[in-house]
């Protein structure tokens, strides 16, 4: 065993601890606590919370029936492993123990052999449960984090619907098809959570441009057209530092590289795009080109699939112009 377990021996009988003692002191993997009668080996349980108690059943004032059944009641030790130890061998006083509680019982005079081989196994199942309890712990706290981190996600993504009204509600329409479309693609996984996030967060860089320039009812400048495209290393320079975003940040950083090498702020081309950005930039373009917006009307279906496949290999992955169009035709 990786850490010793701590028994709990419960006897009036300075001889019978002394005998359960003698089996396990020193044998490797045990801790030994003692308790002389049922009121101190429920104080001792209450203090300590041992892995297994070995529990007399005939002691004056509080017998062992009775102490398991307290132990059980308690629910910090509902769970502890009870071996009890008596030499009432018949079926009522065993039934009598089972009701109580016990996990387990062993006659006596012992066998040594048998009580150490139960001891063992009863140590090493409550161990596995320990490390199971904490492992589901650990998990729901991790699930409880990831639940917090998208609430936190999903505020940033709201503020810029705030500020940007034009665009409301873009960012979650973008964001359910890139994930289907991610899926058609066999993304799945961590991968796909990661994502989800990036679509969500693909233009959190925008917080960084001024309103004069992003709220412009008109086209923009050459000289505001270069502070637009600043937007994705903002996203880069605010979100790299945070572990849990790194890995979604292909997205906000590439979304708007080109196929051909065009695009910005890298100018990366082809595969060295990263597929999530190739996946994202033509959900990200087919709902932009169909929204209304200020200086123009949203377009008709038919321009808008006419315009994606002509941009096939210029604009966008000329495998994921098809990809897109056969998820597109499910909705």
């Amino acid at each position: 065993m990786s850490q010793e377990s701590l028994i709990l021996i419960v006897d009036d009988n300075p001889l019978g601890r002394e005998t359960l003692a003698e089996l396990l002191d020193g044998y490797p993997g045990y801790t030994l606590a003692f308790a002389e009668n049922g009121f101190e080996a429920l104080h001792s349980a209450t203090q300590l919370t041992p892995d297994l108690i070995l529990l007399d059943v005939m002691m004056p004032g509080l017998n062992g029936f009775e102490v398991c059944r307290r132990l059980r009641d308690d629910p910090a030790l509902a769970e502890v492993p009870v071996l009890m130890i008596t030499a009432l061998d018949d079926h009522a006083s065993r039934m009598q123990g089972l009701e109580a509680g016990a996990d387990d019982f062993i006659a006596k005079p012992f066998n040594r052999a048998e009580l150490r081989a139960r001891v063992k196994t009863i140590t090493r199942l409550n161990r596995y449960r320990k490390l199971r309890e904490e492992h589901l712990q650990l998990e729901a706290a991790h699930q409880e984090l990831q639940h917090t981190y998208d609430a936190t996600m999903e505020g940033w993504v709201h503020a810029l619907d705030l500020r940007d009204k034009e665009t409301e509600g873009h960012t979650q329409r973008v964001t359910e098809l890139t994930v289907r479309l991610a899926q058609r693609a066999g993304i799945q996984g961590d991968a796909l959570l990661h994502v989800r996030r990036g679509a969500l967060l693909h233009d959190i860089g925008k917080l960084g441009i001024p309103d004069a320039i992003l709220l412009k009812p008109g086209k923009l400048t050459e000289e505001e057209w270069g502070i637009m495209r600043q937007h994705p290393v903002y996203a880069y320079e605010w979100l790299s530092p945070i572990d849990y975003l790194r890995p979604a940040l292909d997205i906000p950083y590439c979304h708007h590289e080109r196929w051909d090498g065009t695009g910005y702020p890298r100018g990366l081309k082809g595969e060295a795009i990263p597929l999530a950005a190739r996946l994202f930039a033509i959900v990200d373009v087919w709902d932009a080109l169909r929204s209304d917006r200020a200086y123009r009307p949203g377009w008709p279906q038919e321009k808008i699939l006419e315009h994606l496949l002509a941009s096939s290999g210029s604009h966008f992955d000329p495998q994921v112009v098809p990809l897109f169009l056969e998820v597109l035709g499910e909705t």
